[in-house]
């Protein structure tokens, strides 16, 4: 995707017809201990588009040296590099992760978790806007059974469906992702309820319960969209319980990691028709091999990781790096701060 010009970087995610991040336009608050500002290293292929971010914040990109301050790290792969990079550069203070999701880095901010005085961010909040998008497009396609109408070779014989207006709709998390859903599905009068770790209220819901809930609010789903991060506390939180607790006509949308679901599990679970269809934008193993049964169930649609695609996240991403670096630099309100231990 060519480089935006800098001038326009902030306009053109505000402006009509563009995604925006969100999170970074409601604020955040200012970090107190804020790592001290230095030349920013973007590691480790730098590309115009987000050096240009980095100078559009007011930082000033130099080659990695001991005089580094702050890394942005494109790479969605290549952990053990940013291993080396920050065993052998300790003045580094701060790191800008280019996932919402920060799984893949999970060892690195595990060896540093000790480092109290090593600020991480990630661009969570920043894609929540195309990623809401997919949940909806699955969604509304697994009601509508376009998965089996899209292989059909002669005029269906009944008219069957379903609309999503006004059905209840679980989420699982209450991130960015599911926030911007919320506001969505909002048009369709649907009831939503959240699950999430805290039980206060999310505003357009009916009902927020912490995970030990799950099971019972399954019950009454019509439409299950997972939006979580993946930690260990919520590897395969979908498995043969939680299928077994949906009712045979609801519909499953996984927009979040694959990990999160027990994928034998799910396949049994389609097979059997004890859920109705599935729509996953990750899975577990991902890429998932060909030949997988998931491939060959006819209610099943796989999306191959493509709600956020590049042409969408680079500018997001590079907004996200800009805010930021005015944060390094100046007032300190970093967005979409990581904390290791709880890994997201």
């Amino acid at each position: 995707m060519p480089a935006e010009p800098v001038a326009s970087l902030s306009s053109s995610i505000r402006g009509t017809g563009q995604h925006r991040d969100l999170i970074a336009e409601q604020g955040a608050p200012v970090i107190a201990d804020r790592p001290p500002a230095g030349p920013i290293a973007v590691l480790p292929r730098p590309t115009e588009q987000f050096t240009d971010a980095v100078t559009s914040g007011g930082g000033v990109v130099a080659p990695l040296s001991d005089e580094t301050r702050g890394v942005v790290w494109l790479s969605y792969q290549r952990a053990d590099e940013l291993t080396e990079v920050l065993e052998k550069h300790p003045g580094i203070r701060w790191v800008q992760l280019p996932w919402a999701g920060v799984d893949a880095f999970a060892g690195v901010l595990a060896k540093f978790a000790h480092r109290t005085d090593l600020l991480w961010t990630s661009a969570k909040g920043a894609y929540s806007e195309p990623v809401a998008e997919q949940a909806l497009m699955l969604s509304l396609a697994l009601l509508r059974e376009i998965p089996q109408r899209s292989v059909s070779t002669s005029w269906a014989k009944e008219l069957t469906g379903t609309s999503l207006y006004g059905k209840n709709v679980v989420i699982v998390g209450a991130g960015g992702i599911a926030l911007e859903l919320i506001r969505l599905l909002s048009v369709f009068e649907a009831r939503v309820t959240v699950v999430r770790r805290s039980a206060e209220p999310v505003e357009g819901t009916v009902l927020t319960v912490t995970p030990d809930r799950l099971l019972d609010v399954l019950h009454d789903a019509d439409v299950v969209v997972i939006a979580a991060a993946s930690t260990t506390g919520t590897k395969s939180m979908f498995g043969a319980a939680e299928f077994a607790a949906m009712k045979n006509t609801a519909v499953l949308v996984n927009i979040a990691r694959g990990a999160l679901i027990d994928t034998d599990a799910l396949v049994a679970a389609l097979e059997t028709g004890e859920i109705a269809s599935a729509g996953l934008d990750v899975t577990f193993p991902e890429p998932l091999p060909d030949g997988h049964p998931l491939w060959a169930l006819p209610n099943c649609v796989i999306t191959s990781h493509s709600a956020d695609t590049p042409p969408m996240t680079a500018p997001l991403l590079a907004h996200r790096i800009s805010t930021n670096v005015e944060a390094f630099l100046d007032h300190g309100r970093f967005v979409g701060v990581v904390d290791p231990a709880a890994g997201y």
